[in-house]
């Protein structure tokens, strides 16, 4: 039998991101905002990366905070984008890592492809995106609003994504990564849990139906995040009922950014109870108590 979970001291959230992937504060200035937050639990959820882990703990050394190591792990079905929550992973597993490093490196040629494109018409190149990106971080469309913010060619990084970079705007250019299902598989063998993220988004929402929902529980989903700025109420509703049909875990959370993006910490949270089932069930890693 586990052991039980001591119960956190202050909110639960469970979607954050550094300057590892595309949050504007390091993983130690993370910490920080967690703690000034009164948050009890805090997930480090990087893009694609666990790079974000070991200076996060060292930072959380001493305040009280807890950090869950996680990552969102980068899917794809049918062209659009679903995201998956990894918690608990073990980072050094050869499979995940290969389709890791994989993803980055997609990510990568996409962005330069993309500034190629929006070059033709705006004033920017690939140096002016770089200088928006921590060295190792995981670069993608968010280096790439930032750098168009600094140009002067939109006021920030929503206006960049409601118009040059939406998938509409004629610069978007998809990337490779794996399906869902291959990403439940790959988070699970990992000894992770896998939680949907988002699932209210236009991907998740419109092609995640009722078979494949089933398949992806079958093979080992664990969760889903109904609370999300993200998922509208009529979302909400249909994923929380989805949940209690095949007892999934329950989470809510801010997708904090930074100044990445408007969401406040703990705007969202997660029960201590649906907590606790993810740190039961996870066996990659384990949460780290500052």
């Amino acid at each position: 039998m586990c052991p039980a979970v001591p119960e956190p001291r202050g909110a639960i959230d469970l979607h954050a991101h550094s300057s590892v992937s595309d949050g504007t504060e390091t993983p130690a200035e993370l910490v920080a905002a967690g703690v000034a937050a009164g948050l009890g639990v805090l997930a480090i959820t990087d893009h694609d990366s666990t790079a974000g882990w070991v200076p996060a703990f060292e930072a959380a050394e001493g305040t009280g905070l807890t950090v869950l190591p996680g990552m969102e792990l980068s899917t794809q079905l049918d062209g659009a984008s679903v995201h998956l929550l990894a918690y608990l992973i073990d980072p050094a597993h050869p499979g995940l890592l290969a389709e890791t490093e994989k993803i980055r490196a997609e990510r990568l040629h996409r962005a330069e492809a993309m500034v190629q494109r929006i070059a033709v018409d705006y004033a920017l190149d690939w140096e002016d995106v770089l200088a928006q990106a921590q060295p190792g971080a995981t670069l993608g469309r968010p280096h790439i609003a930032d750098a168009l913010v600094a140009r002067g060619h939109v006021t920030d990084r929503s206006a960049a994504f409601q118009s040059i970079l939406h998938w509409r705007g004629g610069y978007y250019r998809p990337h490779a990564a794996p399906k869902p299902l291959e990403g439940v598989e790959l988070i699970v063998a990992a000894g992770g849990v896998p939680v949907l993220a988002h699932p209210g988004g236009r991907g998740p929402d419109r092609l995640v139906d009722e078979r494949r929902t089933r398949a992806l529980v079958d093979a080992g989903l664990a969760g889903v995040e109904v609370g999300h700025r993200d998922n509208p109420p009529a979302a909400r509703e249909k994923w929380a009922a989805i949940a209690q049909r095949y007892d999934l875990i329950v989470t809510g959370s801010s997708d904090y950014h930074g100044r990445g993006k408007p969401n406040l910490l703990a705007e969202n949270t997660t029960t201590p109870e649906a907590y606790a089932r993810i740190v039961e069930l996870g066996t990659g890693s384990s949460p780290f108590a500052g």
